[in-house]
């Protein structure tokens, strides 16, 4: 099965020319992310990828729904992955003639989650990523990138959060800050730069914005790091 939706990948071209960063933003299709918005004013070039079926595609393993009675995740994130790396970041840059030296992946909710482990994967293409209000309460996560976070020399992390997401969501979600804050405690003991924002609002508001912060960091660290 296909999780990315080529046809649907929309580039946002960054003042920066061929050779400049590129930033691969998560996106969900029936939902999307104003991102034209958050994207203004970036030297990177960013690109929109719409996955279907968060739940099975943007997931490290299956597990239980949040709650009784809601369906389980299924954990092919594995898949997605090597659709993403394989065939969809070929496609784009061919057709878009860019050429550029690092790449990011940026996503939200599942969507960060997504890029943290895409990021933490060995022989990751990504030498940065930003997880926005990522779902890194997911059972068993934390506990895995500790097992397998690799060498982050050299590589960037932007993490962010609000400061109301602890507040609410099913029992499992609610220790995300105190999670988020372990996922950036393992990178830093692996010699990765991490930025660690926690910002207002819940897990439902300020996505622009958040997205916005996000995407500007990573300009800046992938223009630094040229």
């Amino acid at each position: 099965m296909s999780y990315v939706d080529l046809d649907g990948c929309e580039v946002l071209h960054g003042a920066g020319g061929s050779k400049a960063p590129v930033v691969y933003v998560v996106d969900l299709p029936e939902h999307p992310f104003d991102l034209a918005a958050a994207a203004e004013g970036l030297r990177a070039h960013v690109v929109r990828v719409p996955v279907r079926r968060w739940d099975d595609s943007l997931t490290p393993w299956p597990a239980a729904g949040v709650r009784p009675g809601s369906p389980d995740f299924g954990g092919r994130a594995a898949e997605t992955l090597a659709e993403l790396v394989g065939a969809t970041i070929p496609a784009v840059e061919a057709a878009r003639g860019l050429d550029p030296a690092r790449r990011a992946v940026c996503g939200y909710s599942l969507g960060g989650l997504f890029s943290l482990y895409a990021f933490a994967c060995a022989a990751s293409p990504f030498s940065a990523c930003a997880c926005l209000s990522g779902s890194v309460w997911y059972e068993g996560w934390v506990d895995y990138l500790r097992r397998t976070c690799p060498d982050g020399a050299g590589r960037y992390a932007y993490l962010s959060i609000g400061k109301k997401e602890r507040r609410a969501g099913a029992p499992i979600m609610r220790g995300v800050q105190d999670d988020l804050e372990a996922c950036a405690a393992i990178l830093r003991e692996h010699g990765c730069a991490v930025d660690l924002v926690v910002g207002p609002g819940n897990h439902m508001q300020h996505h622009t914005e958040r997205l916005a912060a996000g995407l500007a960091a990573l300009d800046a660290r992938l223009a630094r790091d040229r």
